[in-house]
């Protein structure tokens, strides 16, 4: 892995490769990378950032999905809208840009693995769109999604059900009974906590999954499970 860049015209200049857009303010920009734990962050993190531009993504990504697909009902615009902006979908993305090598945290932070590393990553990829958002406008953000959204949202995984929903449905045709889901931990504080759950059916080994709320923690075990037993298949994005 490359030298992640530290100095600020280093800095910048990865982060506007990215982007597309030339910031103004370094020190904006600054803040949509750094995390709370990063030396010197004393409250200028990414959390209000991620607040923004977790709504700006979702408003742009709500009309691609509804503008390319006119005939789709309500509830197939919500599974496409869903997988678009999931958290999953946010690290990935940062990854393929090279967005997690930029982030500012304390090193604690920089070894995580599993579930908070995947959300680190669609805190601060939320985080950079509410920047180029309060720079650029919207049209400018608008160009910034566009380019690396377009191509998932016309996948034909995009329309997946949900999780939970596909379970319940195979576990009745399969097992004759209901998934049962069980809190086993819950760490982290209370402003940003993370649940591991666990989930049961009659005849099957359980299955595990973390989230930052016991709704994602769920899906994430019934995904597990599906996964496991081949309902669900990794060239599907599962």
């Amino acid at each position: 892995m490359a030298a992640k860049p530290r100095n600020g015209p280093e800095l910048v200049a990865a982060i506007e490769a990215i982007t597309g857009h030339a910031f103004a303010d370094v020190g904006l920009l600054r803040r949509a990378l750094t995390h709370a734990s990063a030396k010197g962050a004393q409250g200028s993190d990414y959390q209000r950032l991620e607040f923004l531009g977790d709504r700006v993504l979702g408003l742009v990504v709500a009309q691609m999905v509804f503008e390319a697909h006119p005939r789709a009902p309500e509830g197939e615009l919500s599974l496409r809208l869903n997988a678009l902006v999931n958290a999953e979908t946010l690290a990935e993305i940062a990854d393929e840009l090279g967005l997690s090598d930029l982030i500012l945290a304390g090193s604690e932070l920089r070894t995580l693995t599993g579930r908070k590393r995947v959300n680190l990553r669609a805190d601060v990829m939320e985080a950079v769109i509410a920047a180029v958002y309060l720079e650029g406008g919207l049209e400018t953000a608008r160009s910034f999604i566009r380019r690396h959204w377009d191509g998932r949202s016309k996948a034909p995984t995009a329309a997946r059900r949900d999780a939970k929903t596909e379970l319940q449905e195979w576990a009745h045709q399969v097992a004759k009974a209901s998934p049962l889901y069980v809190i086993d931990k819950r760490e982290g504080p209370d402003h940003d906590p993370i649940f591991e759950v666990s989930v049961r059916i009659a005849g099957l080994a359980p299955a595990t999954g973390c989230g930052r709320s016991k709704r994602e923690a769920e899906q994430a075990a019934a995904a597990a499970i599906l996964a496991r037993e081949g309902v669900w298949h990794e060239e599907a994005g599962a």
